[in-house]
């Protein structure tokens, strides 16, 4: 179908999920619970599929040893995976008995996504070698669910990864609309932000993010916006495991561990955008300087980017 089908498949997905978010949290949250446990719910078929087969030599067939830095790279290289784990945070104001439900949702989510993330890789890897999936890279998992169920196995795993995508970007409007506007009050994004609309909702956060995120779906190649997203990342868990480090009197070890982890993470990184696409290593060092550079010009000129702020979301609503 060409490289525009994609791209204006991913445009399309991403325009559906701001208009579910604009209806309302409920429609949001419900949306959500049902792509979250279809998804779950057919990699784990998949996954037993595959591990009905076990076979361990098939691991690592056909495939060079490699140094111990690799696990560390490629667990890097892919972060952004698990950063949805953030997102929670950014709701907690909205949680019902957040101090209770908050800890104990985000250990449950970490050892259940743990899970789930292996049982698959290895399930994946015993139905179509481990070559298989580094030649198929992103529609892997569809290969193997060809494999294992013919035609509708291919179709299952496509839904899956298509659920899979929706329910990332609607939970990433969902709580990223909430931190933009209390950014917002905080004064250091325009105030115009900090707005909701008669339901409580941040209706321009939720389409200024959602225009941006459409730009970047159309724009750039899933695995750069990947592994750029996951060195913003790991940096951004870095500077908060040591700002818990020094505020917190209690746990100080797990928060240095973070600091530790995240970034031994991005320096590999680094290394390997260094060595392989400096191009997006110098894209990403003149985004920071633009965003440090440019916290001044928006506390400074607030008022006018309000006026354009204003003017772009009732040009994107109308």
């Amino acid at each position: 179908l060409g490289g525009w089908f994609p791209r204006f498949t991913a445009l399309a997905i991403v325009t559906v999920l701001v208009g579910v978010n604009l209806m309302g949290i409920s429609e949001s949250a419900d949306l959500q619970i049902f792509t979250v446990w279809a998804k779950v719910i057919i990699l784990l078929i998949l996954a037993a599929l595959g591990l009905m087969l076990w076979n361990p030599p098939l691991l690592s067939q056909g495939i060079p040893e490699h140094g111990m830095e690799t696990p560390l790279v490629g667990a890097a290289s892919v972060f952004m995976a698990y950063e949805g784990f953030q997102l929670l945070a950014y709701d907690y104001q909205v949680m019902k008995n957040p101090r209770k439900t908050f800890p104990l949702s985000i250990m449950l989510a970490v050892l259940v996504v743990a899970i789930i993330y292996v049982a698959v890789t290895l399930g994946a890897t015993m139905l179509i070698g481990p070559q298989a999936i580094i030649d198929n890279k992103e529609v892997a998992l569809s290969v193997a669910g060809q494999k294992a169920l013919g035609t509708g196995g291919l179709i299952l795993a496509t839904t899956a990864a298509m659920f899979s995508t929706a329910s990332a970007i609607n939970a990433t409007l969902f709580a990223t609309a909430r931190l933009a506007q209390k950014v917002s009050e905080e004064g250091e994004l325009p105030t115009s932000l900090k707005k909701r609309d008669k339901r409580g909702l941040p209706r321009r956060s939720i389409i200024l993010i959602g225009a941006g995120g459409a730009i970047l779906s159309v724009s750039g190649s899933l695995s750069g916006l990947v592994e750029s997203a996951s060195l913003v990342f790991l940096f951004l868990f870095a500077v908060v495991n040591l700002l818990a480090f020094k505020e917190s009197k209690k746990r100080r070890l797990i928060s240095l561990i973070g600091v530790i982890g995240a970034t031994s993470a991005a320096l590999v990184l680094m290394w390997r955008f260094l060595t392989t696409a400096p191009e997006l290593l110098c894209i990403l060092s003149l985004m920071i300087l633009g965003t440090v550079l440019g916290r001044r010009f928006v506390r400074k000129e607030a008022k006018e980017i309000d006026e354009m702020v204003e003017e772009i979301s009732e040009e994107l609503q109308n």
